[in-house]
């Protein structure tokens, strides 16, 4: 039963904080959670909260990438000083219904969560809210990408290894999931 449990209750200071960074699908788009991010936060539940969902608090991130012109939709129009407040209106929207999963499921299995929305740069925002919140942990997802793809593409798990303020966990995704293009998410 969500909720319930034979320990005894921990206070809210008492709970082991673990933090996430969640990220959007690059294959499926909004409002659907990356291979990666779900794998990480199933491991998450699985291997850590298990059923001690009152010795847990789960923290979720998700930091929206701007453009590098800064516009999301650039075959848009802007016309008037609405077209930009609906054009944040509906990145605003879009992170949310991402988040709406994670903060869903936690619920559903009985575990405290807090989610917020951040813009700027994946790896920078993360540990910048590490540094802010001050979770136990943070849990991140991997693509597994090679030595080559890394050098194009980046990573963001590597950099938070090497920056965050706190012990970091890396989940790779499970090798039947990897996509044809292990780049996309």
């Amino acid at each position: 039963m969500a909720g319930a449990s034979s320990c005894s209750s921990s206070s809210s200071s008492d709970r082991t904080r673990i933090m996430m960074g969640v990220n959007e699908s690059s294959l499926k788009g909004y409002p659907h959670a990356s291979i990666s991010s779900r794998g990480a936060f199933e491991w998450t539940l699985q291997k850590i909260v298990r059923n001690n969902t009152t010795g847990f608090k789960i923290l979720l991130l998700h930091v929206q990438v701007p453009d590098e012109d800064g516009f999301n939709d650039v075959d848009s129009i802007f016309a008037s000083p609405e077209d930009f407040r609906e054009m944040k209106l509906r990145d605003k929207i879009r992170g949310l219904h991402l988040l709406e999963y994670f903060v869903g499921r936690c619920h559903q299995i009985g575990v405290p969560c807090e989610a917020w929305i951040k813009k700027g740069d994946p790896k920078e925002v993360i540990c910048n809210e590490v540094k802010r919140a001050q979770p136990d942990l943070l849990v991140v997802g991997s693509r597994g990408l090679g030595p080559f793809q890394r050098v194009f593409v980046g990573t963001v798990s590597e950099f938070c290894v090497k920056h965050a303020d706190c012990p970091v966990i890396t989940i790779k995704r499970k090798a039947d999931e990897t996509p044809q293009d292990p780049v996309d998410d």
